[in-house]
């Protein structure tokens, strides 16, 4: 081949590769420098050889230098490297240092990198979020409780809290709020001696429910806590009270069947021993026979007391015929 192509086709090699890693590197590089955020090439380049995204970098020192925050790229590589999201650290330091909050770099990482969205807080300190409690897509919308005169009491509450930046690692969520509230409404309506105090002054359900710090090791601070309708409910006490006297009346039923069971057991034991004495008078009755003869074998009795006896037998059963009762014939 001729030398002279080789050398073309050497030239149209490296200017390619220079074109291309002009491209690549050379527009960051020259984008940094006239932001004032300069970053080496070979800085550049090294990202790219740790498997570091070099726009994602060199963007997110862009912005905090702007900001008045200047961060080392050896700081944001580490974080991208560590899984985290750097552009919404970068983003959420500038918001906070715009609304005044302390926030370090550090702690937006551990916030980040805790799995919480550390813009997301930033934006909620500075607009509180409002909630529901309960919480809607759990299927219910009130908070029912009872007061002391039974009367059942469904209270609904929205939740103004304002996220507590240096809690968020390691604090509870929203979940925790929503159930300290809900206790909270559920023990205040139950301590109520009536129903109609809670309707007359819902706010009271407020002011008991923030005297008692729900928001204590959470990741948020509460803010208010608006008690957004009351309803009165089913008269429970009425229904317990129904339900009890059911329910002894059930019991009195069994009782009472027990002792219907065991009188007509007794009647019947009864009957069986008067049906057994009647059968041993009957054999006493039956020996009576025997006796006369056995008196008369033995000289005992004489004819004339025999006639006697049976006179006064048949006298007897005269009378009684006379009288009206049922006689037998000894």
């Amino acid at each position: 081949m001729n030398p002279v192509w080789v050398v073309i086709i050497l030239v149209v090699i490296l200017v390619g590769i220079a074109l291309m890693f002009a491209f690549r590197y050379g527009f960051l590089w020259l984008k940094a420098l006239l932001a004032g955020a300069h970053v080496g090439v070979f800085e550049i380049v090294g990202m790219t050889l740790r498997g570091v995204n070099p726009s994602v970098v060199v963007n997110s020192r862009i912005m905090t230098m702007k900001a008045g925050l200047p961060l080392e790229t050896g700081l944001l590589e580490a974080h991208y490297m560590a899984g985290g999201n750097v552009p919404n650290v970068t983003r959420a330091l500038v918001a906070a240092n715009k609304a005044g909050i302390h926030l370090p770099f550090d702690m937006a990482c551990s916030i980040d990198l805790a799995g919480r969205d550390v813009l997301q807080a930033v934006a909620m300190y500075v607009k509180p979020a409002v909630i529901d409690c309960p919480d809607p897509s759990k299927g219910r919308t009130t908070v029912d409780a009872v007061a002391k005169d039974g009367i059942q009491v469904k209270a609904k509450a929205r939740v103004t809290v304002r996220a507590n930046v240096e809690k968020l690692v390691g604090g509870a969520w929203m979940e925790t709020i929503i159930a300290r509230v809900g206790e909270g409404i559920v023990t205040t309506i139950g301590s109520s001696e009536s129903y109609k105090n809670v309707l007359e002054n819902p706010d009271l359900i407020s002011k008991r429910v923030l005297e008692k710090a729900l928001d204590a090791g959470t990741a948020f601070e509460i803010v208010s806590i608006d008690i957004a309708d009351v309803d009165v409910g089913e008269n429970i006490g009425a229904k317990l009270q129904a339900d009890q006297a059911e329910a002894d009346k059930r019991v009195a039923q069994a009782l009472a069947e027990r002792r219907r069971a065991m009188a007509v057991a007794r009647e019947q034991e009864m009957q069986a021993l008067v049906a057994e004495n009647r059968a041993k008078v009957v054999l006493a009755e039956a020996e009576i026979p025997k006796a006369i003869a056995q008196a008369f074998r033995e000289g005992n009795l004489g004819i004339m007391d025999y006639y006697s006896l049976r006179n006064i037998q048949a006298d007897t059963s005269m009378r009684k015929s006379i009288g009206g009762e049922p006689t037998k014939d000894k």
